[in-house]
């Protein structure tokens, strides 16, 4: 590809780094920042600059927030007894998007995977472990992609969480074994929700 200005290519390269963006995507975008007033190329580029400098992780559930605790840890009216657990902040969206569910969240920022090197100690469990031993939460919905490395993460949270008074539950297997959360429909994964069953371990 070739540009006639060096600053249309620096552009290009900078938005071809952005996930699911090819080169042809990535001049069509800077192309249309070039045609639009000089103020939209700036409140754009202010835009992404403020949430990078001032976004930041829920200190409760690791959502993404404005505030130290997010909007839907602080909302009063959400089920505060029923927490539902999440490998990431695309499937709060995903399950929010639904509007079958009013409780709380946990992200735990992945699963575990030995092959990558994600053990329990890199992802967010010791603070769901500890929500899971105040008497608020009756209830923990295991809402993890089905697939090996998904299974694996909710049996060893399973044996963690044995040892308080919470119940354990699986969301619905309307998604499919090997699928990811964020790409199933607003139908299925909200029926997922709403029939979910208790999780059993062996003894």
């Amino acid at each position: 590809m070739n540009f006639s200005s060096k600053l249309l290519e620096e552009a290009v390269q900078a938005f071809a780094t952005l996930p699911g963006i090819g080169k042809k995507t990535a001049l069509r975008l800077a192309l249309h920042l070039v045609n639009r007033p000089a103020e939209h190329a700036e409140q754009f580029a202010e835009a992404v600059q403020n949430m990078r400098r001032h976004i930041k992780n829920c200190q409760v559930c690791h959502n993404l927030s404005d505030e130290p605790v997010c909007t839907i840890c602080a909302n009063p009216r959400r089920d505060r007894s029923t927490v539902c657990v999440v490998e990431h902040i695309r499937d709060v969206m995903a399950i929010e998007e639904t509007a079958q569910y009013r409780g709380l969240y946990h992200v735990l920022g992945g699963v575990i995977s030995p092959i990558e090197g994600i053990g329990p100690q890199e992802l967010h469990m010791d603070s769901l472990i500890a929500r899971a031993a105040s008497d608020e939460v009756k209830e923990i919905i295991m809402a993890i992609s089905p697939t090996i490395e998904g299974e694996t993460t909710i049996f060893y949270l399973s044996k963690q969480l044995k040892p308080f008074d919470v119940k354990i539950s699986l969301i619905a297997r309307g998604i499919s074994f090997g699928g990811d959360l964020e790409y199933a429909d607003e139908v299925t994964l909200g029926r997922s929700i709403q029939a979910r069953i208790p999780y059993r371990t062996e003894e």
